[in-house]
């Protein structure tokens, strides 16, 4: 176990120094929103997917890129299908 916490106290900096020069969100609405969007940018960024793609991708509803729980899935139980490369 690591003697240190960088590794959370570095996952909420970036969301922490936007809240703080925005002024917060207005409504419990916006709020959800901003940690939605925050939370999938950050686990984008963890999987190594641009964000700006995978929410094209959802958006559109094209379905290429493949969820972010199959991503999950790969990191901890091992490879996901043969036939899918990271491409993206």
């Amino acid at each position: 176990m690591p003697l240190h916490n960088n590794l959370s106290e570095s996952q909420i900096r970036e969301h922490v120094k936007r809240r703080k020069i925005s002024g917060g969100t207005r409504s419990e609405a916006g709020r959800q929103a901003r940690d939605t969007f925050a939370s999938l940018k950050k686990m984008c960024r963890l999987h190594e997917i641009s964000f700006w793609s995978y929410l094209r991708d959802r958006l559109n509803g094209y379905n290429v890129i493949p969820r972010l729980s199959e991503f999950i899935k790969k990191a901890v139980y091992g490879d996901m299908d043969e036939g899918f490369t990271n491409t993206f």
